[in-house]
């Protein structure tokens, strides 16, 4: 049998057992303290941080059974075609969570999150040929269910049915905006709440996703919007859905939550390092590829190649209003100083298209392959 949304039992708050939730509460504040600390020190963060945002679309998209590389999305920004028509499509969706999520940030500096900015957001992520006939940047008017079968009652979980679809959404919208006892509680609900109701036709998952730094960085919890919780459900998958299937069907908000504060506080340690070691290559090119280079232009350059890892010479001579001399000459040394790699160019094709390894490297945490 499916199970069903709990109509009447928003929000949990009274039946959440605080008492277990509380040896995980501080542990998980401090770990994201201390990576919102670190934000700090880094220069105009959304530009040198841009390879981890990338890498939170390619994870978000991926849970969703939509697959690109990192390497695969800039190389199709800096010119490089997929290998099929599908596979422009999956990399085109990654874009349009990048694209969805640099919407809604600008709003929530004079709005409230809320279900408008939601539904912004959700039009700019279903834009295109794939989301057109699923009713993008409006809330469904039909029912779904999730599950593998076509029929209904082979589903796995029948989320709110459309008649109750405004005012689950509005009691969504009354909980973010509530007083309540821990600000981390509060977006585990929120995301859970949020996953349950299902108001779109598609992209809900990544949506909920989506949330997490929003919520946090009007909240003032984090200085930038760029902490990300995608890799720990992606890595916990299964934990995952059951984790969001249980209060449904169990009412197990407290489960939930110590799932979420742990995926928040694991989350916030894994990107601290990372956002570390941006940082200190950053600081280490900046520092000693000028006197390499003899070019006024080098610390531009590296803030641009920070921020569009994967580029072409031609672009990169253009952007930084280069000689064609110059360009060549700081691209060519940094491929020498093991910093750029060039990508094998098209059959037929005479393109030189760079890729920031070390960067790269360090956003997606493992060594890539560009054969």
């Amino acid at each position: 049998m499916p199970v069903h949304y709990r109509y009447g039992d928003f929000p949990p708050d009274q039946r959440i057992d605080w008492s277990k939730l509380a040896p995980k509460l501080g542990p998980t504040a401090a770990a994201l303290a201390r990576f919102d600390e670190t934000l700090g020190t880094i220069p105009d963060p959304n530009r040198l941080l841009a390879s981890l945002t990338m890498n939170e679309a390619v994870i978000s998209s991926r849970i969703e059974g939509i697959h690109a590389t990192m390497l695969e999305v800039f190389s199709y920004e800096a010119g490089q075609e997929p290998r099929s028509s599908w596979h422009r499509e999956d990399i085109l969706e990654i874009l349009n969570y990048r694209a969805a999520l640099d919407h809604a940030v600008p709003m929530l500096k004079t709005l409230p999150l809320s279900g408008r900015i939601m539904r912004e957001a959700h039009g700019v992520l279903l834009r295109g040929d794939r989301g057109r006939s699923l009713s993008p940047g409006q809330y469904r008017n039909v029912p779904n269910w999730i599950g593998c079968s076509p029929d209904i009652a082979e589903a796995i979980y029948i989320p709110v049915a459309v008649n109750r679809l405004q005012e689950s959404m509005a009691a969504w919208e009354r909980y973010i905006h509530a007083d309540t006892y821990d600000r981390l509680v509060q977006v585990a609900v929120m995301h859970a709440e949020f996953e349950a109701i299902h108001p779109f036709m598609d992209g809900n998952g990544r949506m909920g996703r989506m949330l997490v730094p929003m919520f946090f960085y009007q909240k003032n919890m984090i200085q930038a919007p760029t902490f990300y919780v995608s890799a720990f459900l992606d890595n916990q998958c299964e934990a995952y859905y059951e984790g969001l299937l249980a209060v449904s069907r169990d009412d197990d908000w407290t489960g939930w939550c110590g799932f979420f504060l742990d995926a928040i506080r694991k989350q916030a340690e894994d990107d601290l390092r990372k956002v570390r070691r941006v940082f200190d290559l950053y600081t280490d090119m900046t520092e000693k590829l000028p006197e390499k280079t003899r070019s006024r232009h080098t610390v531009q350059a590296v803030e641009w190649i920070f921020h569009k890892p994967v580029f072409r010479r031609a672009d990169f001579r253009h952007n930084l209003g280069l000689s064609e001399s110059s360009a060549r000459g700081i691209t060519r040394l940094m491929v020498r100083e093991g910093i750029l790699r060039t990508i094998p160019p098209e059959k037929g094709r005479r393109m030189d298209i760079f890729a920031f390894q070390k960067l790269l490297e360090i956003a997606e945490g493992k060594e890539l392959s560009f054969e």
